[in-house]
């Protein structure tokens, strides 16, 4: 575990609600969307998950961090959470495919992280109050009704605006062949704009054969064209919609081109933009693997994983 000591410290909401505990993984000072996740589990997929770039992320479940992380089940280079609050690290690792714990990864790559927080009340909070722009900090000072430090939250540029499809793009295009067992010629080529893309999308895509190339967020349709590629596929988040012109004015050529088009998530949002319509905000989202969803022709209720992005809505109505 980190060796760093355990530090009262603070998760300040914007309507001033104060939340205490202690400091865990990287000692600081961050700023994000306050969202929440209900997931038990497949909190490493969480943390590297792009589309929460730029947010706190708060597990609803008190037991976090028992299988620890390893190396094959990130789904990109990198967490990019701004903060991560829990209720009850894991004391130890304990799972065969552990190679390092939760605190340790968090620590090593500055995530600024609270525990110790009653992450259930925290939840129905922001269920009820809708998802806030929170500050977290070490507690160095008796705390008022709202700490001084806080107020950089509030003047922080706001997060709807903020370019998070640039900064967690790839800088650079890249490409992948199909495996080799799957034969070299012939494949489909999908010209996959990204985003913030994970791993596992363009593995899928190999294992159906198809080369893939990974083209950054600031990619031209001359881009895409001089690829002569099959298709194109949009990923997911993170980011806002309505802000995202340039991937929308991009993908209406694609559309006018008639190049199949596919998506995932913030794809799917702005492939909704592009047929004209608009995007609102959800007061919170539904993230974890355990959100119950009812077939209303059947009244059957199923159990889905869910990431409603980035974290704007999936609905739309006409501008």
């Amino acid at each position: 575990m980190n060796s760093h000591p355990l530090q009262p410290s603070v998760l300040v909401l914007e309507d001033g609600r104060v939340f205490r505990g202690r400091s865990w993984g990287a000692p600081g000072n961050t700023f994000g969307e306050a969202v929440f996740a209900t997931g038990m589990t497949g909190y490493q997929e969480t943390l590297t998950d792009p589309s929460y770039a730029g947010q706190i992320v708060i597990q609803t479940a008190p037991h976090i961090g028992n299988t620890g992380v390893n190396d094959q089940d990130a789904e990109s280079r990198k967490i990019w959470v701004n903060g991560f609050v829990v209720r009850d690290p894991a004391r130890r690792a304990s799972n065969w495919r552990s190679e390092r714990s939760l605190d340790d990864e968090l620590a090593a790559q500055n995530i600024v992280g609270l525990q110790g927080v009653d992450t259930r009340a925290l939840t129905r909070h922001l269920r009820d109050k809708g998802a806030c722009v929170p500050g977290s900090s070490p507690a160095t000072t008796p705390l008022g009704p709202c700490p001084s430090w806080s107020s950089s939250s509030r003047t922080s540029p706001p997060w709807r605006v903020r370019a998070w499809p640039r900064r967690s793009a790839s800088t650079k295009p890249m490409w992948w062949n199909p495996p080799a067992r799957l034969g070299g010629a012939g494949q489909a080529r999908a010209g996959r704009r990204g985003p913030g893309h994970q791993g596992y999308d363009p593995a899928a895509l190999r294992r159906a054969s198809v080369r893939v190339h990974v083209l950054p967020a600031t990619t031209t349709f001359e881009d895409i064209t001089n690829r002569n590629v099959d298709g194109v596929f949009f990923s997911n988040g993170p980011g806002d919609p309505a802000t995202a012109d340039h991937q929308v004015a991009l993908l209406r050529e694609v559309l006018d081109a008639k190049i199949p088009f596919f998506g995932i998530c913030f794809g799917n949002q702005l492939l909704g933009r592009a047929l004209g319509f608009g995007t609102y905000k959800l007061p919170f989202g539904h993230r974890g693997i355990n959100q119950p969803v009812m077939d209303l022709t059947t009244g059957k209720v199923e159990i889905t994983s869910q990431n409603t992005g980035s974290p704007w809505t999936r609905r739309w109505g006409r501008r």
